[in-house]
């Protein structure tokens, strides 16, 4: 990394541009945004979650408006089929008069994937994206089609005990880099979002990345050295989360169905990898590793049903178990 400063210094003016350009749209969620942000930068796939009304839909319509990337929106509802997602042999006649089957490709077939209110979809239907999300091919008969690249989905949901909602399955959650709450704005910003709205104008979102530079980004991400000691301190928030685990404080023993798996590992490396880049630095720290903890865990920890007795959240958990675990151990 011989050209290191520029190239970290490139990488952090186009992440505050993409910001920039999202809030000339998007009032707050500042936290949120980093998230997105982080999540692109180190090639994972995000999950929205908030209730209806808070600007998940267009927060990702804004982001794709930013980035100079081929563009899908999928609405998920009940009666969306596996086939309306990733797409579908046709027969078509020649001019010839004869008679052949084509792959019709579906809205998956995009460099960023809007999937709207996906849990809205029945269990079959969301399982669609699981090879997508992780392979980025999608299997139709017995051909298999790469997806092109880069490729990102950006998910929303409504909270699940809403009506009309249906929990994503542990292996979809899984494949999600990072889950993020969108929350209620405050008086000062609700105040300029009527301003924004109500308006006769409105500022426009010029493209400031491509999927080249995006790339060129993410590699650069993963070259970030980590010391052992402060990749294994990664290892150990995640192995807290395990009943029974090594290191499991007694909250995780009392409240915890399944902990998280690997994946939440890799995901909090890299993201903190991304966050010291952000950040300007070459060496990523216990902070970093701490700061995207809980939005790399907080959809990977199933608690039991008496942790939902006693309203633990998995985010109150995920405060526990950084509390408990030491960064020398």
């Amino acid at each position: 990394m011989s050209e290191a400063p520029r190239e970290i210094g490139d990488l952090r003016e186009t992440a505050r541009l993409i910001e920039q350009e999202v809030g000339r749209v998007i009032v707050g969620q500042e936290t949120v945004v980093r998230g997105v942000v982080i999540a692109l930068l180190a090639g994972g796939h995000v999950l929205l979650e908030g209730v209806p009304g808070l600007g998940k839909t267009m927060l990702v319509r804004t982001l794709a408006d930013a980035l100079h990337l081929q563009y899908s929106r999928i609405q998920f509802t009940p009666d969306l089929m596996p086939a309306d997602v990733s797409g579908t042999n046709v027969l078509l006649e020649d001019a010839s008069g004869g008679r052949h089957f084509t792959f019709q490709p579906g809205p998956i077939f995009a460099n960023l994937v809007l999937a709207d209110e996906i849990n809205r979809a029945t269990p079959k239907t969301q399982a669609a994206l699981l090879e997508a999300m992780q392979e980025q091919t999608v299997s139709v008969a017995t051909t298999v089609h790469k997806l092109p690249r880069p490729f990102f989905v950006l998910a929303t949901q409504n909270p699940i005990e809403m009506e009309g909602t249906y929990p994503l399955p542990e292996a979809e959650l899984d494949r999600f880099f990072f889950k993020l709450n969108v929350g209620y704005p405050t008086r000062e910003q609700m105040n300029e979002i009527i301003r924004r709205t109500t308006s006769a104008t409105s500022d426009p979102v010029h493209r400031v990345a491509d999927g080249r530079t995006l790339q060129a980004m993410q590699a650069l991400g993963r070259q970030v050295p980590i010391a052992s000691h402060v990749a294994d301190y990664a290892v150990r928030i995640v192995m807290a989360t395990h009943p029974d685990g090594e290191g499991a404080p007694d909250v995780t023993n009392r409240y915890v169905r399944y902990g998280a798996s690997p994946r939440a590992a890799q995901a909090i490396v890299l993201a903190a990898k991304i966050l010291a880049l952000l950040n300007g630095r070459l060496n990523v720290s216990f902070e970093d590793i701490r700061r995207v903890s809980p939005p790399a865990l907080r959809h990977r920890v199933l608690l039991n049903f008496e942790a939902e007795s006693r309203s633990v959240t998995p985010d109150i958990l995920i405060r526990q178990v950084l509390q408990s675990v030491p960064e020398g151990g």
